[in-house]
C-alpha cells in the first residue's frame, strides 16, 4: 500500500507566495554571470567599483549598474571611504549560499 500525501500538511509547510516570489526574484539575480563575477571577485576583497571594472576588464557604469541590483536585492553592501564606496559581500548569509552554489556545481 502506497502511503498517502497528505496536501493540507504539505501545503501549511510551504513558505506563503510572498516569500516564494522574493525567493524567485533573488535566484534572478545569480542568473547574470556578470553579477555573479562580481561577487566571487567581492568574495576575495572589498574593493571600489573602479577595481572591480579593473579586475573584471569592464567600464565601471555597466559595473555600477549591476552593483545597484546586487544591493537591491541585499547581496552586497558599501560602506564609504571618503569620496570612495566600497563594496563588499553583504553577510555570512550571502557567503554561504554561494559557497553552496560553487560546491554544488562542482560535484
Amino acid at each position: 500500500m502506497e502511503n498517502e500525501v497528505n496536501t493540507e500538511k504539505l501545503l501549511e509547510q510551504m513558505p506563503d507566495e510572498e516569500v516564494i516570489y522574493n525567493m524567485a526574484e533573488l535566484f534572478k539575480v545569480f542568473s547574470d554571470s556578470t553579477r555573479v563575477r562580481i561577487l566571487c571577485v567581492l568574495q576575495l576583497s572589498e574593493l571600489t567599483v573602479g577595481d572591480i571594472a579593473k579586475v573584471l576588464s569592464m567600464n565601471q557604469s555597466a559595473i555600477s549598474h549591476q552593483l545597484r541590483m546586487l544591493k537591491q536585492a541585499r547581496l552586497v553592501k558599501f560602506k564609504r571611504d571618503g569620496k570612495n564606496l566600497i563594496y563588499s559581500i553583504a553577510d555570512e548569509h550571502v557567503k554561504t549560499i554561494f559557497s553552496q552554489i560553487s560546491e554544488h556545481i562542482m560535484e
